[in-house]
């Protein structure tokens, strides 16, 4: 019969196929609406009505016939492309491992930990403050008024004419001394503004960490003790410490402290200009006017201040020569630091 060759055709074709594509068009071939077999049953009405039943019969048979072979071969492609799919997909677990690089916090960040924690430890308590600040508070209660010739060291960045970035952390000891009678001993990390150019010592942002005392009798030689304390903590107990005479118009008298120079060891390089030494900090007595300002009195209260640059340290500390680096994210520069 027909049907019977149509249907040994499409099993070996079936047999024959090797994708699920294959096998979609052989279903069309022979089970689509204009398929081998379909068309068979439409051959039914030029027939005489004794020969229908039969004839129907052997065409249901047939396309039962290839529909279970369809699927048969259906699920054997798919078993195959699954195999084929794991096998592709497979990890050899046999492999080494590629460990992962750890991670660490960034020089800058490690060192404020590392300056911070020293002071913590010498009894100090960590206070911060707004960095958008009012004029008042960066400058004029600080002993440094309009028109002061002291505003031109600052290279300000003005948000109007009374509010401005901060250019040091020291308006957040003017806040402490206006809200908190003393004995004070506190200091105060953040990042300060200077409108100046980028090179490899300046930057127009940067981190600072300013310290203040104050209480009965505070002297200078306090000032000393708590700053080679510091020092010797941060840098190591050979490293020496020079003051030299400096100005301020917030303390008074004023010094700038010198360190070793920790590329050369003292004996002069580059980096120290060949004086064997590098200033790391400002500091001084805090001056009568300034507590004045804040409403403490001057002749009861004594103190002294410092302030010196988290960037500063980090490049002493380490030998950086170029303060971008800390800012470039470059990572084979962090690497160094992990």
């Amino acid at each position: 019969m027909v049907s019977e060759q149509i249907v040994s055709d499409a099993l070996a074709e079936i047999g024959s196929a090797q994708t699920s594509t294959q096998l979609s068009d052989i279903r069309v071939k022979y089970l689509g609406k204009k398929g081998g077999i379909t068309m068979l049953m439409k051959q039914m009405g030029g027939l005489a009505p004794d020969e229908r039943p039969a004839f129907g019969q052997a065409v249901n048979a047939a396309r039962k016939s290839v529909e279970d072979a369809l699927l048969r071969a259906a699920q054997e492609i798919a078993r195959q492309e699954s195999e084929q799919k794991l096998k592709a997909e497979r990890i050899d677990i046999t492999l080494p491992g590629r460990a992962q690089k750890p991670g660490a916090l960034h020089p800058l960040t490690q060192v404020y930990h590392e300056v911070r924690d020293i002071f913590l430890s010498m009894g100090f308590d960590v206070t911060e403050g707004p960095e958008v600040e009012l004029d008042e508070y960066n400058f004029e209660l600080l002993n440094i008024p309009k028109n002061h010739p002291a505003r031109d060291m600052q290279d300000t960045f003005y948000v109007s004419e009374d509010v401005v970035l901060r250019t040091h952390t020291s308006p957040v000891q003017v806040r402490t001394m206006l809200t908190q009678k003393p004995p004070i001993r506190m200091v105060c990390p953040g990042r300060v503004f200077r409108t100046d150019d980028v090179d490899a010592t300046h930057s127009p942002v940067f981190m600072q960490m300013e310290g203040l005392v104050i209480g009965k009798n505070i002297r200078f030689s306090d000032l000393k003790g708590t700053i080679n304390t510091f020092i010797r903590n941060f840098y190591g107990e050979n490293v020496k410490t020079k003051f030299r005479p400096g100005f301020f118009p917030f303390t008074e008298p004023s010094a700038e402290v010198d360190v070793t120079c920790t590329v050369c060891g003292g004996k002069g390089c580059g980096a120290c200009k060949g004086a064997g030494m590098i200033e790391v900090l400002g500091c001084g007595l805090v001056n009568p006017v300034v507590l004045e300002n804040c409403g403490i009195d001057p002749t009861e209260y004594s103190g002294f201040a410092f302030g010196m640059g988290i960037d500063r340290l980090a490049n002493t500390k380490y030998g950086i020569t170029d303060i971008r680096l800390l800012y470039e994210n470059d990572a084979r520069f962090l690497r160094q630091f992990v």
